[in-house]
């Protein structure tokens, strides 16, 4: 129907938008880190706070969508967004203490993210009845997702050429646009069931965690893995790109887009046709990850800033033929009533990752980048190992928990 694919769209724009508000700080930290006298390692915080206090509302998020519905947890979250993008703004500018400041807002960000994208999956879900169109919805999310990561370190890095806090003023318009959208477009389908008090919904999910905790415990782990991996090779571009080859300004942006635009391929073509096929999602999943572990092996060996983009963005492809499979498996095997709390549980893994990332190879940059590639290769390697560990406990599509 075409009111189910303008809310599709809309739906879609809210992990572009979130995307953007977080993954253009990416290029701009090494300009954050002169402007205001900081560390490199206090500046990848402020990518880390935002998905660290994410990680703790969102199971909240998921379950309150659960409760009274999605929209009604979706917009108030983009708000408090846009509120924390006008404080890190607000005090980048005027304050004496701008980290303070600047971190208090990525927070409340934080919090509000927590409400946003996350709940986004389910209400595909909910949207779509026929698994082969969810899965064609999920894909989309995704690829909205990576896109915004292709576009953020261009439009992080056009932005800081006007000013270096102009990232986080854009962060309110770009949470004001996602609200305007979901008020005009999404009507998720009408509750007829009355929500389960908490002591029974408690209940259900034990239950389905006690059949079903080893694949989704996989999938968990899977959604975090990746997304340590994509941040962590992000931080490592964006501080070689200028301290190896004295790479800056939209150039820098450029380059840190090309691994992004590769996942992103990946993701749409990935997404649109696996279908409701589980056993094409498990081997996709598998190919994905070992061909992003060779490729960041490779690594290892190569010097010139070519080689290093190319097997980049061959790492980010094979995350990006996996990551639809992982959002499809965790969202067409839960019932309507438990997806937005078993969704939330994904979605903390993933922002785990992404807060990981970043610290992380900063902090092994200052020994030696073989430590960042040999850490990264066995964290794609794990994934490999728990794929193909926990991903054959998984009921048939269409067998609900």
């Amino acid at each position: 129907m075409k009111e189910n694919k303008l809310a599709l769209l809309a739906l879609a724009s809210i992990p572009l938008l979130m995307t953007l508000g977080n993954s253009m700080f990416i290029p701009v930290l090494p300009i954050i880190e002169k402007e205001i006298n900081i560390t490199s390692f206090q500046a990848s915080l402020i990518i880390t706070i935002y998905s660290v206090i994410a990680i703790i509302f969102i199971p909240i998020a998921g379950y309150l969508s659960d409760y009274f519905g999605r929209k009604k947890v979706i917009i108030p979250s983009l708000i408090l967004v846009g509120a924390g993008g006008v404080i890190s703004g607000w005090g980048a500018i005027f304050s004496n203490s701008p980290y303070l400041w600047i971190m208090f807002g990525r927070l409340l960000q934080g919090a509000g993210a927590a409400g946003a994208f996350p709940v986004v999956l389910p209400t595909v879900g909910d949207l779509f009845k026929d698994e082969d169109e969810v899965s064609a919805g999920l894909g989309l999310i995704e690829t909205s997702n990576t896109f915004g990561k292709v576009l953020s370190p261009i439009l992080g890095a056009l932005l800081a050429i006007w000013a270096w806090y102009i990232p986080f003023w854009s962060v309110p318009f770009l949470a004001v646009t996602a609200v305007i959208l979901m008020l005009l477009f999404v009507k998720p389908p009408k509750e007829t069931n009355k929500p389960e008090p908490f002591a029974e919904f408690f209940k259900v999910l034990k239950q389905i965690f006690k059949k079903n905790g080893r694949w989704l415990y996989g999938v968990f782990m899977l959604g975090g893995l990746n997304m340590f991996v994509i941040f962590g090779f992000l931080i490592y571009l964006s501080s070689s790109l200028e301290s190896r080859f004295d790479i800056t300004g939209v150039m820098k942006g450029i380059y840190l887009a090309v691994p992004l635009l590769a996942l992103c391929v990946a993701s749409y073509i990935t997404g649109k046709r696996v279908g409701n096929d589980k056993r094409s999602m498990d081997r996709l999943i598998l190919i994905g990850n070992l061909i992003s572990t060779g490729a960041l092996c490779s690594l290892l060996f190569m010097n010139s800033l070519g080689l290093i983009i190319l097997f980049l963005s061959v790492s980010g492809l094979g995350i990006g033929i996996g990551l639809p499979c992982l959002d499809a498996l965790i969202t067409e095997g839960i019932e309507k009533e438990e997806r937005g709390t078993i969704t939330s549980f994904y979605s903390s893994m993933r922002f785990i990752g992404v807060a990981a990332g970043p610290p992380v190879v900063s902090v092994l940059l200052t020994s030696s980048e073989n430590h960042v590639f040999l850490t990264l290769s066995s964290v794609s390697l794990l994934a490999v190992t728990i794929t193909l560990f926990t991903l054959q406990q998984k009921p048939a599509l269409g067998e609900q928990m």
